[in-house]
């Protein structure tokens, strides 16, 4: 089984028309098909056309997000790219396992690779949206790889995941989206300053810890919901006037 029309490639902050033309083009090698830009450096995406050889209807029929938290909130899984092998507290996959990971997340809803722009990657805190990280083992040669690179590498092993024999998942109840759990991350920290349980000068050091844990707990949509609506409450207690939005 691959993620197929459930796998979602977004780019953050990408600076090259170029590249975002390749990456159309290995989408469609590959047969995927939806794209989100979050924070384009690139705003005139004619330029890239030249390069998304028969792939212009990926490009076309791409979605824009002003935010990472937007272009990822209506996913269930995310496994961001890194060039980094140590992130404090993480351990990376390799492309083989992310594969296999992002198949078998898909049975719960849509899933995404984050791509991080040229020139920095992702920093710390855009690998918070991330369940997972993975590093494409390279050469000390020549350590980085082009943006259009890295996506040929992972979009085939994706692609490979549905030429297989192994059985096909069974479908899960769907997931929590990630646009829920940001909504409970900001429902948590309202509520745990009013108590005093975060540090108001450093809130996010805990903060992530607690955000990491919900997401390995693979919670559904009716759970995430549930505990949205429990810390609504629970925020209104500890602070009345809270708003009952």
């Amino acid at each position: 089984m691959r993620p197929g029309a459930e796998l979602t490639v977004v780019l953050h902050q990408t600076r090259s028309p170029d590249n975002l033309g390749a990456v159309c083009r290995v989408m469609a090698n590959f047969g995927f098909e939806r794209l989100v830009l979050s924070e384009p450096v690139v705003q005139d995406f004619s330029l890239a056309q030249k390069m998304a050889v028969k792939s212009g209807h990926i490009l076309s029929g791409m979605r824009v997000a002003p935010t990472l938290a937007e272009a990822l909130e209506d996913c269930v899984y995310v496994v961001g790219t890194t060039s980094r092998t140590q992130v404090v507290k993480r351990a990376p996959l390799t492309p083989e396992d992310a594969a296999r990971r992002l198949a078998e997340e898909s049975t719960r809803g849509r899933v995404a690779i984050l791509f991080g722009g040229e020139q920095r990657g992702l920093s710390d805190e855009d690998l918070t949206h991330c369940q997972d990280l993975l590093v494409i083992p390279t050469s000390d040669v020549q350590p980085s790889m082009n943006l259009a690179q890295s996506s040929a590498v992972l979009l085939y092993l994706c692609h490979r995941q549905g030429l297989t024999s192994e059985p096909a998942l069974p479908q899960e109840e769907a997931g929590a989206r990630l646009g829920t759990l940001n909504a409970l991350s900001g429902r948590m920290r309202a509520a745990m300053l009013a108590a005093d349980f975060l540090n108001p000068e450093a809130p996010q050091h805990v903060l992530h810890e607690l955000e990491r844990t919900l997401m390995r707990a693979r919670l559904t949509q009716r759970e995430a919901e549930l505990w949205l609506n429990a810390f609504k409450h629970l925020g209104r207690a500890v602070a009345p006037g809270t708003s009952r939005e």
